[in-house]
């Protein structure tokens, strides 16, 4: 992840740039050595040169290997897709009420079919649907084209049923909010923001003249104290790239397996709001004090995560 995250316009990963910021994460140069040696095994990175002098570059292989986030070639881990990223955002500000209706999707796909059953059931969880019984999934978002074009691509259309209703009730319980708290991990998904929100509020308000400042009762060592010192103008790039990579992390990690459920259905004030907008300000900073011609990844999160001034945060 690290490796991708520092991949430039051109394609390139400087070496000494990467031992530099895995170094600061709390990574052995051994690690990255090892780390280096399998991607270019198997085939997603060239190599010129040897260590800290040498230069990665992204292959065709490599660059075919991504999310379908539609602003470049990393994977999901790295950069959630932007569309549900910017949807995210839109529900913080009301902007995408939920109209009521709940979306259901069954399908009986044979054993001998099982493959395609199965990523047909992880494609209905990755956007966010929770199963009911089997072969049944159900979520209050319209995933429906989505849904129908996965089972196309895996040939099982046929086996798949789409329906939506107002009226839903699993095992007795019908009200909206308690059913999303019964089908979803909502205490889980909690977590994972407040996580976000503890590493990004250090980096979203005013920092240190001296960039200094660590967050209070953060764990030591020198990845936990650059992960918690919020960038300033002096800081060195290899450090605000860190900071960058930690972030990216931290907003996948949240956001990737939130199924995204409408505010009306959740408990409020609800941390995932918090979190993302905490995000949004730290990318902000981060992305001002990056050093020129960084990382690729400056520019995908620059196109997924709003900014301050009109229509920002």
């Amino acid at each position: 992840m690290v490796v991708h995250a520092l991949v430039r316009e051109d394609g390139t990963v400087d070496g000494a740039e990467l031992y530099e910021v895995a170094g600061l994460l709390g990574m052995t140069a051994q690690q990255v050595r090892l780390c280096v040696k399998r991607l270019v095994a198997e085939g997603r990175f060239g190599l010129e040169g040897r260590g800290r002098r040498s230069v990665l570059r992204l292959t065709a292989a490599g660059a075919g290997s991504g999310s379908g986030a539609g602003a470049g070639p990393e994977p999901a881990a790295l950069v959630p897709e932007v569309e549900f990223v910017r949807h995210a955002y839109r529900q913080d500000r009301g902007l995408e009420p939920w109209d009521g209706v709940w979306h259901a999707f069954a399908f009986a796909v044979p054993e001998s079919a099982r493959a395609a059953r199965d990523a047909l059931r992880d494609a209905l969880t990755g956007l966010g649907a929770a199963p009911v019984q089997g072969g049944l999934y159900v979520t209050p978002n319209a995933i429906g084209p989505y849904v129908r074009a996965r089972a196309a691509e895996l040939g099982v259309a046929q086996a798949l049923s789409c329906l939506s209703t107002r009226d839903l009730a699993v095992g007795g319980t019908a009200d909206p909010v308690a059913l999303a708290a019964r089908l979803w991990p909502l205490a889980e998904i909690a977590d994972r923001y407040e996580a976000l929100r503890t590493l990004a509020e250090p980096w979203s308000g005013p920092s240190a003249p001296d960039g200094s400042g660590a967050a209070a009762g953060s764990p030591g060592g020198s990845a936990a104290a650059t992960a918690a010192t919020p960038p300033a103008p002096a800081a060195g790039g290899a450090v605000v790239l860190a900071q960058a990579v930690a972030l990216a992390a931290a907003l996948s990690a949240a956001m990737v397996p939130d199924p995204l459920l409408p505010p009306e259905l959740l408990p409020q004030p609800w941390p995932g709001t918090v979190a993302r907008e905490t995000a949004a300000r730290a990318w902000d900073r981060l992305r001002a004090a990056a050093p020129a011609g960084g990382p690729r990844l400056f520019r995908l999160y620059g196109d997924a995560l709003p900014g301050p001034g009109p229509g920002g945060l």
